[in-house]
Order: structure tokens, then sequence, then C-alpha cells
């Protein structure tokens, strides 16, 4: 019972994706080719709201739900590190026509060929934390 409000919270951004589109094949597509700016409106307009977040924890110094402050230290080999993992994730995102969010909604959706995305996605994730320690950050 205690983990309900993530799944309740889940649910609600499964149908705020579908409904705005967001896990439509053709709209990743037509961003890609530059030919609309729905997903850059989606996307840049998340990216506003994580800087106003980010802003307010760091102003007043707020707290988790476990009571200890949030600290946003800055990474070292940033540039870098966001350079390659930023490569590694739209080159994902563009074979495979969705980014981590959205793959479960897509094979909910119907499309099972998506549990192979999510499967790879699982292993890239175990591959990350063994090698996690040899990899700039």
């Amino acid at each position: 019972m205690k983990f309900i409000k993530f799944l309740v919270t889940g649910i609600f951004f499964g149908i705020v994706l579908s409904k705005t589109e967001v896990i439509s094949w053709f709209r990743i597509y037509e961003m890609f080719r530059f030919e609309s700016f729905h997903m850059y409106g989606v996307i840049g307009s998340a990216v506003i709201v994580g800087a106003i977040s980010i802003a307010l924890i760091k102003r007043f110094h707020l707290r988790g739900l476990d009571g200890m402050e949030m600290n946003i230290e800055p990474k070292e080999n940033g540039f870098k590190a966001l350079l390659i993992g930023g490569s590694i994730f739209g080159m994902g995102w563009a074979m495979t026509g969705a980014c981590p969010g959205p793959m479960f909604i897509i094979a909910g959706h119907g499309a099972p060929v998506f549990l192979v995305v999510i499967l790879g996605a699982t292993v890239g994730a175990f591959l990350y934390g063994l090698l996690r320690k040899y990899l700039p950050h």
C-alpha cells in the first residue's frame, strides 16, 4: 500500500504522455526531421520546469520526503560525460523511436516489440552499474 502513490503517479504520467502524443513514433520522427515544433515545445517546457525546480531547491534549501536537504553538486568532467551520455541516449531514442519514459506506455498500447527495447534498456542499466567506476562522471 505504501507504493500506491507511485502507481497513481505513473498512471497519470502515462495518460498525459498518451494524450499529448509524446509516445507517437510519427511525432518523434517529425522532431528528428525538424518538421514540427510539437516535441520541441514539450521538451522545452520540461526543461523550463526543471530549471525552475532546481533554482527553487537551491534557493530555499528544500528537503526531500526523507527530511534530508537536497544538494545538487556540479559534476566532475560534466561536459564530457554529458556529451557521451547524451549521444548514447539520442542514438537509442532515434533507433527505437522512444525515450525511456514512454517505452512502457508504448508496450501497454499494444506494441509488444517494445518489450525487447525495455529488456535492452534494463541490460544497459545493469551494464552501466557494472562499469560505472570506469566511466567519466
